[in-house]
Parts: structure tokens; C-alpha cells; sequence
């Protein structure tokens, strides 16, 4: 049949009837062109809503009708009765009842499909009428859907014809639609009062379902299609809170079920929901009754585990765990029974512990990970005398975990490792992570007996000559110390010594041992700190590893962390440290991110040494460094050079972040170091390194000055310089401020502005450096207020650093702007742009400009004269964002603007508000005149409630953006 009609071109026009919708269906379904196919959808959706839905709806479930045409049918159905119950009389509702209850006999032989939309148009009609003018809906459809039961009253002529050729079709028809009642139920929006009374009379129904469902469980001419569609009843109805008392024999019938293959997944499906109800801790009785039922499941467990029948053992073991973690403070409480459920901790024990690599040839035990947290919780809960009986049982099977989880986590060979998909080995990576996040849990309960026992274990295996441990054991044993150490305190561990003089021991040639073996070390850095005399041994273990480009992330990491922790004992060791990392660093064996790490860890080092030994290792550090970096600014531009330079200037930022000589203050009982005296600065190494490279970096820019990215990393050096030296940068200030003066006028770029930043909220308040920084102040400013002419929309970078800049300017040196070179106003004005900026940030460093600004206006009166002839024009760009202009996450943003407004210029702010608001429509056509007056008088009272005010704006936001009382302010 082709369409008859062509939507496309008759929307709007097109009647709506029977032949016409199922044209659109016809449009939807099989017209390739997918302009009409959504205009099908959007005609159809319309036709639904319609009064002759209720109509058309009927005609389109003919017999003679396509699948699809009479799914749209059914689903038109439902929408009706769901979403416009209210067109139909009370005398109506008996006979659609009844059509219904024809239709879906009818259509119980299939197709599926229009069943189960017709058995969730009922459950919406049920919904609709229970409990007054439907009291039992449940006895009724099970009557009518009994097999002999002739048709309903008001039914189609010859509808149960289709269904004699399938004795269960009704059968099937009648769970569908118990099945779907609840979960109607469930998805249903529904007052709070009405589904508290639905949900009451549907459980009251339970004494109906509940019966059924276990004898069509229990029969033997049921097919498995039945007994699959009874265990799905059951877990729809669970939802409902059905006491658990009444469903117990319905349950065991359950666990029969698992034996059967075709029923298993479903079976376990249905136990799982139904244990997993929190409701079922009120029948004590019947969870205690279950247990010995999945204990029973242990044998079929174990020949699975044995056959590596995935499947099987990770159903088996979801059911072992949702009643063992749901309900372990019930049952642990049942003293009574405490031999049947510390079985089943066994039994989930066993489950953690099952045969295979995860995830490749098993992935049952990630599932039993969390009951252990859950147990242990519950176990140390208990008052302590109660406590001390529960550990006397259950400790021993924790220090079992322990060994378990050790094992589960061994590497498979190397062999059968590479054979290993990159998702496979990711997702063996995240598993070790959740054993070792269960390992530290554990330790609380274990405690340092915990540690002895691996100590004992690991010292067995390397002193022995009777033990050959493969590799993966010792790696397991360090694994478990390095879970623990990262985040307990083991500094009084009495283990921690021998463990480290066990560790030289360890022959490394394995990477995956090795790699543990840093970590390990590394987790222990701090202990180091505290025993020193320790570090002789480990130290060249890890510079061992750093000239391994396969253990390059966990060497260098480790190395970080011991110059970080230990750099003041690191003395003896100096020498070695810097021979091996400059060596490493020339070859290039490590990554550009580890190359940063290790200068990094470099940096800490040498900031313990004696200050007149620094100089001659930072030159021989990064001579060949600062030599390549001159070769490259010789070279013709190209991108390989550009990775190279933005490496070796990233090497020297990170060098710099933690190479400050003032470190050895630290131990002076944290007292702050003195500003240091003009020599002293001028002898920092750091500020002597960065003289010695300065032309060289200023020959570089002359050929990099238009790319940001080399731009930013040249800034980077000096900023993470000007953050670790502090005043000690003083030197450099004045050739620095030439420098960025002349490469922010030749090409504009955020990183200076930043950088310019710093160095004015460090020396600002110096004299001698005062003029230098001004100057520089200057320049930036009008090179940056020629952009805001030319146009600023292209540079929310520049614009958000610019206002960051003055607003620092401002807390530091206001009197600055009294300056000629200084257009207060033009920067004002530029301010009031940047606040037009979508960019959450720009708008943020732009209010965060005026909050500074704004209590000046008085003190400064370059500021006060540009707030007189602007301060409108800022209030009028404020209450256009705040009405619509701008995206409401940003409101709060605005009213700090307002609020300092209202509070240094509250007498200008009443007639910049009387004056704008005045104007119709401004700043939304969503507001009344009474409720902008309201505004501005709620909001002209606070004068010191920033977070009041902060209220007021987001209420008149919403007001005007019609938004207001719709739920939009929750998100907010």
C-alpha cells in the first residue's frame, strides 16, 4: 500500500483520521527521505494527542493491519489513557476495560510487540481505577484469562481463535500483563498521597499473584517460556515491597529453577532483585531460611569454577553476595545461626578467590570485593565486647582474604601478558587498584600483624634456599606493602627495617617487578626521611631503574618522592643522583611528562645543597640543554623544532618550580626567611642562570614571537621562577619588563599579562622595582585597549588575564592609576565590555576588576570620574546580562558587581536603577514595572549581606527569564 498523502507538503492542512494516520505511518516507516520521515513523526505525535486518537486507536488493531500499524495503535492507546484519562466519562470506563481485555486475548499468539503495549495500556487503565471503581483488577484478569474462559463480555467476534493454536498463549498474555502492572506502576508520575494508595493495593494483590506464579512454576507441563515469564513476574513485583514471608516457597521454587540451563540467567536475575530489597530485613526468619539454600549452590559452584563455566559461577556468586552484603548485619546478629553464615562468608571467600585471571578467564571476584568493606564495617560496629567475639571468628578468614587477594592479583607469565587486548591489561590495571584499596581497609582490622605476616612471607621467599618463588610472588608480597604503606602511617612499623633491607635482594629484571619495587620504595620515602641511614642501600636500586626506559614512570615518580621527602640526608648521594639523571636526560630514555617529573625531583635536591655548590651542578645540569635550546634558535622555524623548544623550556620551568635555596629555612621553625638583600639575590642561582640564558631566550623570541605556545612556555620559565624565588627574582625584574613590554606589543598573548601579574603582587611594593613594573604596566595597557577597539571577541583569553592584571594592580598599587599614562577610563569602559564575554572566566576575572575598583572610586579620582560618566552604562550592561543577556549560571558573578555598587556608590546606584528600569521591556519584557521596583529597592537595602543580595539577583534572573517558580532555581 503506498500513502496516499504526502505530509510533507499538507502539515498543517491534513485532517486527522484513520486512513490519513496510517498514511504517516506508512511516510514514517518506509519513506527514505528523512525530512518527511520527521514530519510524519511530528504529525503523528500531534494525532496522538487528539480527541480521535480515541477513535482511530481501535481501527488500527484490525487483524488485518501490519505489526507496525497496529503497535502505533497500542502505544496511541496508552498515551490516551495515561495522559488524557480525564476526556472519558466514568460510564465509559467498564466497556474500554472490557475492549481491552478482548484484545489483549486476541492478540496473546503475538506479535509481542502489540501485547505487551496493550497488557501496559491496561496496567495504565488499572492504575487509573484502582482501588474504588476496580477494587481486584488481579482475580479478574486471571478469570478471564483462564484457558477454557469464554470471551469477555463486549469482546471481538472470533478473537480467541488465534489462541487455540498455542494452549499457553493466554497463560503467557496473563503474566505479560502482571508482569508489566508494577513496573507501570513504577514509571508512573503520581502524587506522593495516590501512589502510597496504589502501592498498598497492588501488594494487597500479592495474595493472588503469589500462588499462581508457584504453581506454574511447580508444574511439569509448563514450559520453560512460562517459567521464564513467572521469574520475571516475581522480580516486577518484588519492587512492590511484597513481604518476603509470604514469597518464600515462591523463592525456593526459584533456586530449583537455577538447575535448569534455558532458566539459569533469569532465575538469578530474579534472586538477586528480590534478596537485594532493603525491605527484607524485617522477616528475620525467612533471610536465615535462605541461606542454607544458597549454601546448597556451593557444589554447582565449584564444577563450574572447575569447567570454567563463566557464566554460571558469576550468577551463582551475584546471589552468594546480594544476600551476603544486603543483609550482614541481620545476619550476623542471628548468633544462632552463625555457623550457616560464616559458611557462606566461606562460600564468598571461595567466590573471591576462584580460579583464573581477571578479566580474561574469570570475572566473578571484582563482585565480591565491596561485601568485604560491608562485613568489616558491620563487624566493627558492634560494641566492643560483642566486637571481640566477631573478630575471634572472623579475623582468621580475613587474613585468608588477604592470601587470596594477594594471589588474584599476580601477573599472569610474560608470555601470556602480551597476548593480553590493551582493554584486557586496562582493565587488570583497575582491579589491582580496587585489591589494593581493599588491602589498606583491611589493615584497620588487621593491623600490624597484617604486615608482619607479608614481612614473614616476603623474607621466606628471598632468604630460603629451599624457596624457589617465581616472580610473581614476590610482587605480590610487595604489592600488598605498597597498598598499605601509600596510605596508613607506618612509620612504627617494626617490619619497615627489615623490609628494606630485604628489597636490594630482589633481582629486578622483571619489569613488572621492578615496577613494584619503585613504587614500593617510593611509598616508603617518608620513612626514609625519618631513618636516613637507610637510604645507601635503596638509592641505587632506583637509579638502577632510571636508565630503564620501561620503568620509566615508576623510577622517576620514586625518585621525585625521596628528594622531596629526604633532600636534606641526600648529601652523600648527590653526585650519583645527578651523574645518572644528567646521563638519562641527554639520551632522551624518558618521555617529555617524566623528563619534567625528574628535573622536578632535581630541583628539591638541589635546593638542600650548600648554596655555593648549586651553581656548578645546575651548569653542568643543563649546559647541554641550554646548547641545544641555542642550536634550535639558530634553525629555521618548524614543528619539530617548536616540540623540542617547548620541551627543553618545560624542563627548565620544572626545574625551577622546586629549586629554591630558601627550602633550608624550612627546618627554622617554619619562621618566614627575611627578604633577602640585593647581593644575595643577585648571587641566587637560579637568578644567575636565567642572566646567563636571557639573550639567548630573547633570540629565540625574535624568531617565536607569534607562536603562543612557545610564548607561553618562554612566560612559564619566569613564572615558575618569580613562585619559588619570590623577592630572590628581584634582579631580573627590570630586564624581564623591558622583555615583555616589547613582546606583548608586537604580538598580544595572555601568558604576559600573566606573568605580569605575578610579578606585581610580589614587587609592587618595592621601590626600586616600582618604576620598572609601572612602565610595563603602561605599555600593556594600551596595547591591550587597541585590541578592545579593534574588537576583543576573538581574545576571551587576553581579555580574562587583562582584567585579572588590574584587578591585582588594584589591590596592590591603586595609586598607580592617578598616572597620565593610565585611560582610567578607557579601561573602565573596556571592563563594562569583557562583562558582555559567554566565557565563564572572562566574566569572572572582570567582576573580581570592578569589586577592586569600585571601593577605589572615592580614594583615586581617575576612578571616581570614569564610575561618574560610566557607572550607568555598567549598571545597564549588568541588568541586561542578569535579564537574559547572558547565561544564568553567571548571575552570581553580576551581583558581586551590584553588590559593591550598592555599597561604595549606593546614592549613584538609585539613579543609575531609576533611570534604566524606567525603560519598557528593559531588561526583559518578563518583568513588571512593580517588580523592578521591587528589585531595586530589596536590593539598594543591602549594604552588607553579600549573600542576600546574591539571592535577590538570582529571584529577579528567573523573573526574567520566565523561569521562576518552575523548579529551573533548584539547579542553581
Amino acid at each position: 500500500m503506498e500513502p496516499s498523502v504526502n505530509l510533507g507538503q499538507s502539515l498543517v492542512e491534513l485532517e486527522i483520521t484513520m486512513e490519513n494516520v496510517e498514511s504517516a505511518l506508512y511516510q514514517l516507516y518506509y519513506d527514505p527521505d528523512m525530512e518527511h520521515k520527521n514530519v510524519a513523526q511530528k504529525w503523528l505525535t500531534q494525532a496522538q494527542a487528539s480527541a480521535q486518537a480515541w477513535q482511530f486507536c481501535w481501527a488500527l488493531l484490525s487483524p488485518d493491519k501490519l505489526p507496525e500499524i497496529q503497535f502505533f495503535g497500542a502505544s496511541t492507546l496508552h498515551s490516551k489513557i495515561s495522559r488524557h484519562w480525564s476526556d472519558l466519562h466514568a460510564d465509559q470506563h467498564q466497556s474500554l476495560r472490557m475492549q481491552l481485555l478482548s484484545h489483549i486475548l486476541h492478540f496473546s499468539s503475538g506479535p509481542k510487540m502489540v501485547l505487551t503495549r496493550l497488557c501496559v495500556a491496561l496496567a495504565s487503565l488499572a492504575l487509573n481505577l484502582i482501588p474504588q471503581a476496580w477494587p481486584q483488577p488481579v482475580a479478574e484478569m486471571v478469570r478471564v484469562f483462564q484457558p477454557d474462559e469464554a470471551e469477555p463480555e463486549g469482546g471481538m467476534a472470533g478473537a480467541g481463535g488465534g489462541a487455540e493454536q498455542d494452549p499457553h498463549a493466554h497463560c503467557l498474555a496473563l503474566l505479560e500483563l502482571l508482569a508489566v502492572l508494577p513496573e507501570e506502576f513504577q514509571s508512573s508520575r503520581l502524587a506522593q498521597a495516590r501512589r502510597a494508595q496504589l502501592r498498598e493495593a497492588l501488594a494487597g494483590e500479592w495474595v493472588v499473584v503469589c500462588p499462581l506464579l508457584r504453581q506454574l512454576l511447580q508444574r511439569q507441563d509448563s514450559p520453560n517460556q512460562v517459567k521464564e515469564r513467572v521469574l520475571r513476574c516475581l522480580s516486577s513485583w518484588v519492587g512492590l515491597d511484597v513481604p518476603l514471608g509470604e514469597s518464600q516457597g515462591l523463592l525456593q521454587d526459584c533456586f530449583t529453577a537455577l538447575s535448569n540451563p534455558e532458566l539459569f540467567d533469569t532465575a538469578v536475575e530474579t534472586i538477586v532483585n528480590t534478596i537485594s530489597q532493603p525491605d527484607c530485613q524485617r522477616y528475620t526468619d525467612a533471610l536465615v531460611n535462605l541461606v542454607p539454600l544458597v549454601l546448597g549452590l556451593h557444589d554447582q559452584l565449584k564444577a563450574a569454577a572447575q569447567d570454567g563455566d563463566m557464566e554460571t559461577s558469576h550468577g551463582i556468586c551475584r546471589i552468594a553476595v546480594a544476600l551476603g552484603e544486603t543483609h550482614s548485619r541481620v545476619l550476623l546478629e542471628q548468633v544462632d545461626h552463625w555457623q550457616e553464615y560464616l559458611a557462606l562468608v566461606n562460600m564468598i571467600l571461595f567466590c573471591t578467590g576462584i580460579p583464573g585471571h581477571y578479566p580474561v578467564s574469570e570475572t566473578t571476584s571484582s563482585l565480591t570485593l565491596t561485601f568485604w568493606y560491608t562485613l568489616q564495617d558491620d563487624i566493627l560496629s558492634f560494641e566492643e565486647e560483642k566486637q571481640a567475639v566477631y573478630l575471634q571468628v572472623y579475623r582468621p578468614v580475613y587474613f585468608q582474604l588477604v592470601d587470596v587477594l594477594l594471589h588474584k592479583s599476580h601477573y599472569p607469565s610474560q608470555e601470556e601478558y602480551t597476548s593480553w587486548s590493551s582493554d584486557d591489561k586496562e582493565q587488570f590495571r583497575i582491579y589491582r587498584v580496587d585489591i589494593s584499596d581493599t588491602l589498606m581497609y583491611v589493615y584497620e582490622m588487621l593491623g600490624a600483624e597484617l604486615l608482619s605476616n607479608l614481612y614473614d612471607r616476603l623474607g621466606r621467599q628471598l632468604m630460603d634456599p629451599q624457596q624457589s618463588a617465581v616472580w610473581q610472588d614476590t610482587e605480590a608480597l610487595l604489592f600488598g606493602f605498597q597498598s598499605i604503606a601509600e596510605t596508613i602511617d607506618v612509620n612504627y612499623s617494626d617490619v619497615i627495617p627489615g623490609l628494606i633491607g630485604l628489597i636490594p635482594r630482589i633481582n629486578i629484571s622483571n619489569v613488572m617487578l621492578a615496577d613494584t619495587v619503585m613504587y614500593t620504595i617510593g611509598s616508603l620515602a617518608e620513612w626514609l626521611a625519618d631513618h636516613p641511614v637507610m637510604l645507601g642501600g635503596i638509592l641505587p636500586m632506583v637509579l638502577q631503574g632510571l636508565v630503564k626506559a620501561e620503568l620509566s614512570v615508576s623510577s622517576v615518580s620514586t625518585l621525585k618522592r625521596i628528594c622531596r621527602e629526604c633532600r636534606h640526608d641526600l648529601g652523600p648521594y648527590v653526585h650519583d643522583i645527578m651523574t645518572v639523571s644528567q646521563d638519562v636526560l641527554v639520551k632522551e630514555i624518558h618521555k617529555s611528562s617524566q623528563c619534567m617529573w625528574l628535573m622536578q625531583a632535581l630541583g628539591f635536591l638541589l635546593s638542600a645543597c650548600p648554596v655555593d655548590e648549586i651553581l656548578g651542578s645546575l651548569h653542568s645540569l643543563i649546559t647541554p640543554h641550554v646548547q641545544r635550546l641555542d642550536t634550535l634558535a639558530q634553525q629555521e622555524s618548524n614543528p619539530s623544532n617548536k616540540l623540542s623548544i617547548i620541551h627543553i623550556l618545560g624542563m627548565l620551568s620544572s626545574l625551577f618550580t622546586t629549586l629554591d635555596v630558601n627550602r633550608q629555612a624550612d627546618s627554622l621553625e617554619g619562621a618566614a626567611p627575611p627578604k633577602p638583600t640585593s647581593s644575595q639575590a643577585a648571587h641566587n642561582p637560579v637568578v644567575v642562570v636565567l642572566q646567563q640564558v636571557f639573550a639567548l631566550i630573547q633570540t629565540l623570541l625574535l624568531k617565536w614571537l607569534d607562536d603562543s605556545e612557545v610564548v607561553e612556555a618562554v612566560c612559564g620559565v619566569f613564572e615558575k621562577s618569580v613562585r619559588t624565588l619570590l623577592h630572590d627574582f628581584g634582579p631580573m625584574v627590570a630586564q624581564l619588563s623591558e622583555m615583555l613590554g616589547q613582546i606583548y606589543s608586537a604580538f598580544p598573548q595572555a601568558s604576559a599579562l600573566d606573568l605580569t601579574r605575578q610579578m606585581v603582587h610580589i614587587f609592587a611594593g618595592e621601590e626600586h622595582h616600582s618604576s620598572s613594573i609601572k612602565s610595563l604596566i603602561e605599555v600593556l595597557t594600551a596595547t591591550t585597549l587597541t585590541i578592545f577597539q579593534q574588537g576583543p571577541r576573538d581574545h576571551p583569553d587576553i581579555a580574562e588575564s587583562f582584567m585579572q592584571l588590574h584587578a591585582q594592580i588594584l589591590k596592590r598599587k591603586p595609586d598607580w592609576y592617578m598616572s597620565d599614562h593610565l585611560d582610567v577610563k578607557a579601561l573602565f569602559y573596556c571592563g563594562v565590555l569583557a562583562l558582555k564575554f559567554p566565557e565563564t572566566p572572562t566574566v569572572k576575572s572582570t567582576s573580581l576588576f570592578f569589586t577592586e575598583l569600585l571601593p577605589r572610586c572615592k580614594d583615586v579620582p581617575p576612578i571616581g570620574e570614569a564610575v561618574q560618566r560610566d557607572g550607568k552604562l555598567l549598571t545597564e550592561t549588568i541588568l541586561q546580562a542578569v535579564g537574559g543577556e547572558s547565561p544564568h549560571s553567571l548571575t552570581e558573578h553580576f551581583s558581586e558587581v551590584l553588590f559593591s555598587l550598592s555599597r561604595h556608590c549606593s546614592a549613584l546606584l538609585a539613579q543609575w536603577l531609576k533611570e534604566t528600569l524606567q525603560t519598557p521591556g528593559f531588561p526583559s519584557a518578563q518583568v513588571t514595572l512593580e517588580q523592578k521596583n521591587t528589585f531595586s529597592q530589596q536590593l539598594l537595602r543591602e549594604q552588607t549581606n553579600k549573600r542576600r543580595v546574591k539571592e535577590i539577583v538570582k529571584e529577579f534572573s528567573l523573573l526574567c527569564r520566565g523561569l521562576q517558580g518552575s523548579g529551573y532555581s533548584a539547579d542553581y
